[in-house]
């Protein structure tokens, strides 16, 4: 089921974002008098087309990973004198970087549409309440402590620990002060706590900030009653049965599940003795974990797992808007959202953040799956992420890219005429080979987390 998910989501995810894109290219060109030859979805052998009263033909191509729209154009083909005024290239500054620019701006637009119709369905949050501070950690030598609840970092507000982390995210390789607000437990009382950072995990793969600072959320206790095994893990191997409860690990009482996994973790590939209980009798049994690999770090892995508590009613919040404060989240949340993602880019430029939280097609493939078997909400969430990330690198100045050929517009403009055909051929080429070293960098990134 998991790998239809990511089918769906996927096919979902590209056409959908392109054919927006593209959308935007199509309808503002039609608007500035441009004749449109060709509307593709896909690239390759066409599978299905058609025409319209304007003689533009729409296709839907084999190879659904990008789309693009074919305009009239002098410089890709010769052009009859009766059309001159319908041709691209003829056209104005202003209207051709109008047309260029509509496709990236009809990414932002979507994205804020999605962020929209979430707000108006409304989300359920787990508070952002603290756990456990880890001793010696930047939020212990703050003041911080167990049951507060966050409220703000650096002022902006956080309704649950996804918006924790996304405002923490913001501040990745800087030397800065952090300012938690915090809610003591059991009272009105708000509290300030400053957390110094210098160069703050610059440089980390996959950074998790929370953790980072020493917090860990708070959650149900989990009982160490086994609900499933992996067929192939060592726990089935060994002879444990679902239902069966683990009580220790090497003679160490392990309270609750997280402890377990936990200290699990810790011991890859090592030989243990695990102490449960089956039917009211003790038992013991003697396995060696499996080893997982996760990119340069090495983890336990027992193969159990365990029935997911219930979270109480007063650890969740319901989050929704009327329609018209629905705008004003959606407007807050793609701005936040495209600033993140151009801040993400610089900081990788100049060494603040790595490369290596760069992904490509194989990992956009899972989140595509994993979000749209999780609900509507998630995917779409998803899927406005993606289209900001779509809008922000088209946009930049990189010839071949949207972002590319407003530059060359600009200078033009500056100019007076047009760059010479020498000069934007070179651009171009330069281009193409940054996009695929890009892409390749990506890709390598994703087979790396495989």
């Amino acid at each position: 089921m998991s790998t239809l998910y990511m089918l769906f989501g996927t096919l979902i995810a590209l056409g959908v974002l392109v054919t927006f894109h593209e959308f935007g290219h199509f309808w503002v060109a039609r608007r500035c008098g441009v004749k449109v030859l060709r509307f593709s979805v896909g690239f390759g052998r066409p599978l299905i087309s058609w025409r319209d009263r304007q003689d533009t033909e729409y296709v839907i191509a084999a190879i659904p990973l990008g789309g693009y729209v074919k305009m009239l154009d002098e410089r890709e083909a010769e052009v009859a004198p009766e059309l001159f005024d319908q041709a691209f290239n003829r056209k104005s500054v202003g209207q051709r970087a109008a047309i260029v620019i509509a496709g990236p701006l009809a990414n932002f637009l979507l994205a804020l549409v999605f962020f929209w119709v979430i707000a108006l369905l409304g989300t359920q949050q787990v508070r952002p309440v603290i756990g456990a501070v880890a001793p010696g950690s930047l939020a212990a030598e703050a003041g911080l402590q167990a049951g507060e609840e966050l409220l703000a970092v650096n002022g902006e507000p956080t309704s649950g620990w996804s918006e924790v982390n996304l405002q923490l995210i913001r501040h990745l390789g800087e030397t800065t002060t952090l300012e938690l607000t915090v809610l003591q437990p059991d009272s009105t009382l708000e509290t300030n706590h400053q957390l110094n950072v210098t160069d703050w995990l610059k440089g980390t793969e996959e950074p998790d900030p929370i953790t980072a600072i020493g917090l860990t959320p708070w959650r149900p206790a989990i009982a160490n009653v086994l609900a499933e095994l992996d067929p192939e893990g060592p726990a089935a191997a060994a002879g444990l049965q679902p239902g069966d409860r683990i009580l220790a690990l090497d003679g160490e009482n392990l309270p609750d599940w997280q402890a377990l996994v936990e200290r699990v973790r810790s011991l890859p590939g090592k030989q243990v003795s695990i102490s449960f209980e089956r039917n009211g009798q003790l038992q013991q049994v003697e396995l060696r974990l499996a080893v997982r690999e996760e990119g340069q770090d090495r983890s336990g892995y027992l193969g159990a797992g365990v029935t997911p508590p219930q979270w109480p009613a007063e650890m969740l919040r319901e989050v929704t808007y009327g329609p018209l404060q629905a705008v004003s989240q959606a407007l807050d949340k793609t701005w936040t959202m495209s600033l993140l993602t151009l801040d993400s880019l610089k900081k990788m430029l100049i060494g603040e953040l790595s490369v290596k939280n760069l992904s490509g097609p194989i990992t956009i493939a899972k989140v595509a799956g994993a979000t749209a078997e999780s609900g509507v909400g998630e995917f779409l969430n998803f899927l406005a992420y993606l289209s900001i990330s779509l809008g922000v690198l088209n946009l930049l100045p990189v010839p071949v890219l949207d972002g590319g050929h407003l530059m060359f517009y600009l200078a033009e403009w500056v100019r007076g005429r047009p760059l010479s055909e020498r000069v934007q051929a070179f651009g171009m080429q330069i281009g193409i080979a940054l996009v695929v070293a890009l892409m390749v960098l990506a890709l390598v990134n994703d087979v790396g987390r495989l």
